[in-house]
């Protein structure tokens, strides 16, 4: 799953975000590549930062993102920021 923040919308909203989100993962097999780190456009629109987040599969990453924990806290990141969230299933080259 890849989060990007594309804008800023009212940094409290994203703070208490920031604060609620970690509870949701319990139970949840997520494993986080990357959590905003040090990032380069080369196509498109400029981004805030960027999230790559593992899941064993499309079924547990629907589990965690539509668990009523999840949409709770997601409430204050959408009041917070504009986000893109993209669930693509990973592929072996060739397949």
């Amino acid at each position: 799953m890849v989060f990007t923040r594309e804008k800023t919308l009212d940094q409290a909203e994203l703070e208490a975000y920031w604060k609620e989100a970690p509870a949701t993962l319990e139970g949840h097999p997520i494993k986080v590549l990357s959590g905003y780190g040090p990032h380069e456009v080369w196509e498109g629109d400029s981004t805030e930062g960027v999230v790559i987040a593992e899941f064993p599969s499309m079924e547990a990453a629907r589990a965690w993102y539509h668990s009523p924990a999840y949409q709770k806290a997601r409430e204050h990141r959408t009041k917070g920021a504009v986000y893109r969230a993209i669930l693509v299933e990973a592929t072996t080259p060739g397949s």
